[in-house]
This record gives structure tokens, sequence and C-alpha cells, in this order.
């Protein structure tokens, strides 16, 4: 506005805009300057509009009607366009050859925590969430039963490859015939939430969503597919472990595997699960101390069953005034607490020398 003020003046002149003539501008001689109201009229912009054009351009204070986006607006604008769904591919769980069809396995991929299991039923494998519906108690710590059903290793909840609940232990399906009682294998909610799956190139694939409208997403939309992993051709090793060295090889080592030894480039073979676990043949046959100490305890569980059994013989053994009453009790007393004893010293024994590991898949 003040630059079309200015321009009424004969002294203006601007060396990009020609020199017009000042009648031709305003309906009014040149010495009479406007005042804002009236040039804001819709008289004056519409019969000047091609001058009011030029002052457009050299004047930052006239209004316009389109705002420019601010710099984070855009930013945000394009991060809107290209937001990227990390719940809408598919991602790869663990090699075929890593697996075993007779127990669960538990994965934890993408921050979800998934159980992988061979359902012979379908001849497939499939991708459960590791959580039981009834109490969610990880279903990968359960076990396959006999007719090729997931068993939770709570309560027995049973599940096919669907997610279907199969059977409940606590509620068979030839139980009461009430409405409440059979619609229990039938609800939603006794169902175990399933992953859309594949197998390619030798890799388990997975789809983290289970809304139901991925369930066909293989045949719209496929994993990668790497051509050289399935050429006969072609060699491949698949290698997975988790090397329990903390922060010592970032310390030492400087990040390096092959830090103070030669390093041919490939890693030893994996032991099978049943050597990883075993304690007593890998460590205490081993060791002189631990060894020792197997052997002592297993003497004093033996010394404790006798002393239990001894004193439940003399009890029974002896004739009815022979032995008081209060003796009687006291020989039992100790018999109960040698026997309870031995129990607990058994078990400690076998946690502590021979222990395995907590699953129940080959029980």
């Amino acid at each position: 506005m003040e630059a079309l003020k200015a321009s009424s003046f004969p002294s203006f002149r601007h060396p990009l805009i020609p020199t017009r003539n000042p009648r031709t501008v305003f309906d009014r001689p040149i010495l009479h300057i406007p005042s804002i109201q009236e040039i804001s009229t819709p008289h004056i912009i519409h019969s000047k509009k091609a001058n009011f054009k030029i002052f457009t351009a050299i004047s930052p204070t006239v209004p316009s009607t389109e705002e420019p986006l601010s710099p984070d607006q855009e930013v945000e604008s394009e991060k809107m366009e290209e937001k990227f769904d990390w719940y809408a591919h598919w991602y790869p769980v663990v090699p075929l050859c890593d697996l075993d069809k007779r127990r669960p396995h538990a994965k934890k991929v993408m921050g979800i925590d998934i159980v992988i299991w061979w359902d012979r039923n379908e001849s497939e494998w499939k991708v459960f969430d590791d959580s039981c519906p009834h109490r969610l108690a990880p279903l990968s710590e359960g076990r396959i039963d006999q007719w090729g059903r997931l068993q939770c290793v709570y309560h027995g909840w049973c599940f096919g490859g669907s997610g279907d609940c199969k059977f409940i232990p606590q509620a068979p399906r030839d139980g009461p015939r009430s409405p409440e009682f059979q619609s229990i294998h039938t609800s939603k909610k006794a169902c175990v939430a399933v992953y859309p799956s594949c197998v390619q190139n030798g890799i388990l694939w997975f789809w983290p969503n289970t809304d139901p409208q991925y369930k066909n997403i293989y045949s719209e939309k496929k994993p990668h597919y790497i051509p050289e992993l399935d050429d006969p051709s072609y060699t491949n090793t698949m290698i997975c472990r988790d090397i329990p060295y903390g922060r010592w090889l970032n310390k030492y080592g400087g990040t390096r595997v092959d830090w103070g030894t030669k390093f041919s480039g490939l890693l030893p073979p994996t032991p099978p699960r049943e050597q990883l676990f075993d304690r007593y043949w890998t460590h205490t046959m081993n060791c002189s101390s631990c060894s020792l100490a197997h052997k002592s305890l297993n003497v004093l569980e033996m010394a404790l069953q006798i002393i239990s059994i001894s004193c439940i013989g003399i009890v029974a053994a002896a004739k009815q005034g022979m032995v008081s009453v209060a003796a009687r009790y006291g020989l039992v007393s100790v018999a109960i607490i040698c026997f309870l004893a031995s129990k607990w010293l058994s078990h400690f024994i076998y946690k502590t020398f021979r222990y395995h590991d907590y699953d129940h898949a080959f029980r």
C-alpha cells in the first residue's frame, strides 16, 4: 500500500518499472494522494488490475490470498506422504534347518513374541502369538500332543492350526449340555492369534498382523525371492547363534571376531539341544569338586532314606509296652523329616548337577 501511494508523485522512478502516464492510472489529479480506504475499494482494484500486479511484486506489505507453507509444514507433509508401515511387510523368522518338528519354538521379531510349531495335520509350519488366551502362559513352553495339537503347559488347553481351541481338560465337549458350557470351545476369546506365514528359500517368513484381512496376504504380496538360494549349483550355509560375550568383546577386542586368534570365517557347528543342556556329562564328571559333591550328596540322600525306613520299622516292630508313646511319636516325626529331606535333596541334586532345561516338549 505504501508503494502504491508513493507512485502518485512525479519524482518516483523505478528502473524496473516503465514510466506511465499518471492519467491512465488514476481518475483524479496527480497531486491528489488517495487515502487507504480509497485504494482498498473494489472499484480501484478492479479497474487498475494490471498496475496493482506490478506494485504487488515490489511491495511486501500487499496481502496475498495464497499463503505459502512454512518449512515445518512442508517437512510434516513429506513425512505423512513417506510414512512407512512396519507391520505391512514380510519378515524372515528362522531357517527351516534350525527348527525341530517335535517341539514348539519361541522367537521374538519386531518386538512380538511368537511361537513356531509344526502342524502335522496340515503339514505346514504355523506362527502363533506366544500367549495362551486363558491365562497368557507362553505356548512355547508347552508341547505338541499325540494328535498334533499345540498344548499349553499351564492348564492343558489344545489348539489347532487355525488357532481354534480343540480341547479344554476342565470343560470336555461331552460335559454338560448347557449353551454356556458348549460355547466355550467356539468362542473367539478361546482362540489364539494366528500370524500369516510362508516358507520361501528355506526360510520361514511371517506377516506381523493378525487382522483377518491379511489371512491370504501371501497370494497378493509375497516375500522377496532370492533365486540363488534355491539353485542347486550354489552352496549356502546358514548360521544363527547367540554368543554370550556381553561387553567383553567390545572392550578388549574392538568388536572384531578374529581378535587374538586366527579366524577362518566359519564358526564351529552348534551341538544338539540335549548336549547343550546336559550338565552331568559335560561338567559334573569332568570337575573334581563337583563330582565329589555329587557323590557325597547322593550318599547323604541314601542315608536319610535308610534312617526314615529304620524309624518306621522300629515303631512297627516294637511291642506295646517296650516303647513309650512319646518315643513312638518322636520316631515317626524323625522318619517323616528324613523322608522329606531326602526328597528335597534329590530335587536339589538333579537341579544342580543334572539339570537340562525348563522344557515340557518331550515330557
